[in-house]
């Protein structure tokens, strides 16, 4: 599982370097968040550029690390493709996760749904 970092002003945005999410990742996703949400900034973005696939396995994943970043901190994710876009619809996770259409929108602050 490929996941880098980089801080921008208050915000750590992680990129992910994988076309996909899934059960052969999921774990390793799951333990790499945590290392990389452990300490830095409070706002946390999730660039999931390279990401046109995800299934159960990963949404859970990517919902898990949701959950164990510290109080106080908040995931968002941004620059969805259609295709995973369409699995946060489906499954009701658009209304969990603030999400964002590009990096420019999540750095800006501003919600713009991806659609």
């Amino acid at each position: 599982m490929q996941l880098s970092f980089e801080d921008i002003d208050a915000v750590r945005v992680i990129t992910i370097g994988e076309s996909r999410i899934d059960a052969a990742i999921a774990i390793s996703f799951k333990d790499n968040m945590r290392e990389l949400t452990d300490t830095g900034p409070d706002r946390v973005v999730l660039d999931m550029t390279t990401v046109d696939f995800i299934d159960s396995s990963g949404l859970g994943a990517v919902v898990a690390a949701m959950k164990q970043v510290d109080a106080g901190k908040k995931l968002e994710l941004a620059c969805l493709s259609p295709t995973v876009a369409k699995v946060f619809r489906l499954t009701r996770m658009d209304t969990v996760f603030a999400i964002h259409a590009n990096m420019q929108a999540a750095l800006g602050g501003g919600l713009a749904n991806a659609s």
